[in-house]
């Protein structure tokens, strides 16, 4: 027991002992093994905010080529991809990807193709040719959020086949918009149904959209390269004020660039479903012709595509078989 304490003096307080707080943990998210299409392996950083403006995480990404891939899968079809990466978000510096990693998985088809002129001095370079959901889901975890392919495609040994399909990036110059690449498009369109080809309008989820002729495949690629050049200056002289063919920055003021490089065999499109690494998680969304001719025409995001695609399913189906010929 404690003494009493001595008159007038006052008593000791007991101080109670000081909690010590234990330090809030940070858990760093775990890394999560998956099975997709009987192919294991694991992905990494899922609450990486991939997109900063809009919030949508890397998660949420992989979650979309998912759900995306019946329909995406069959425009990249036979494709060699390449990719640009965001690894720290479409805030930050990207970068392009055309060979395969050393790390890639076994199970990822390749095909190696020429590649003079490039930047790395490499006579060939290994491409990857996407064929399965688990090969999205791959591409998808290296932050690979936009795909880009050539209008031709390989065959199994990888021999190189003729373009399958024609297109036209319509891309506007500033302060010349979507709506005046809408405009531009359906001048496109009539042109091209006059030599009775049909297209088919994807807005790019950047700044313009395209313009796609799905081809039978037995012209070789100088033919379409030379039919979209042409097409491009017969519509510019016809509608000097809003389309050039031009490519010179000076020229493009206020106009649609009607760009038919796109076809040649070196160049390469944003593949219809792919997202775009902009500031929020836009779509290169197939679109109908009614909604190009009608006001408000504006870029679509993820959520929009998935319920599009739900409802209507594949607006660039026709594309995955191609029966027209170019005239000449």
């Amino acid at each position: 027991m404690s003494p009493e304490p001595k008159k007038g003096q006052k008593p000791k307080e007991t101080r109670k002992p000081k909690e010590t707080r234990k330090p809030k943990e940070t858990r760093k998210p775990e890394d999560q093994r998956i099975s997709v299409d009987g192919r294991q392996f694991t992905l990494k950083r899922l609450d990486k905010v991939l997109y900063p403006e809009a919030g949508t995480t890397k998660a949420e990404v992989l979650d979309y080529y998912a759900r995306i891939a019946p329909v995406l899968l069959p425009h990249l079809a036979d494709r060699p991809v390449t990719r640009i990466r965001w690894p720290d978000g479409t805030d930050s510096k990207p970068f392009f990807e055309k060979n395969v990693p050393s790390y890639a998985p076994s199970w990822l088809r390749t095909v190696r193709l020429p590649t003079p002129g490039s930047s790395r001095n490499r006579e060939t370079l290994l491409f990857p040719v996407l064929g399965s959901t688990a090969d999205l889901i791959w591409l998808a975890n290296l932050a690979a959020l936009e795909l880009h392919v050539p209008q031709w495609t390989v065959g199994p040994r990888g021999a190189v086949r003729n373009p399958s399909r024609l297109v036209i990036d319509l891309d506007p110059g500033p302060p010349a918009g979507l709506a005046e690449c809408a405009e531009a498009a359906l001048l496109v369109r009539d042109r091209l149904a006059d030599d009775g080809l049909p297209a088919f309008p994807v807005t790019s989820g950047s700044k313009g959209l395209q313009l796609y002729v799905p081809l039978d495949g037995s012209q070789p690629v100088e033919k379409v390269h030379g039919y979209a050049k042409r097409l491009a200056e017969s519509l510019e002289k016809s509608h000097p004020k809003l389309i050039v063919s031009n490519m010179a920055k000076v020229v493009r003021t206020g106009k649609v660039l009607l760009d038919w490089s796109q076809n040649h065999p070196a160049k390469t499109t944003i593949c219809p479903y792919s997202l775009r690494g902009r500031a929020r998680p836009w779509v290169a969304a197939p679109r109908t012709w009614d909604e190009l001719a009608e006001p408000g025409l504006s870029q679509l995001d993820i959520a929009e595509v998935l319920d599009r695609v739900a409802a209507d399913g594949d607006l660039a189906e026709e594309l995955l078989h191609g029966t027209a010929r170019l005239p000449g």
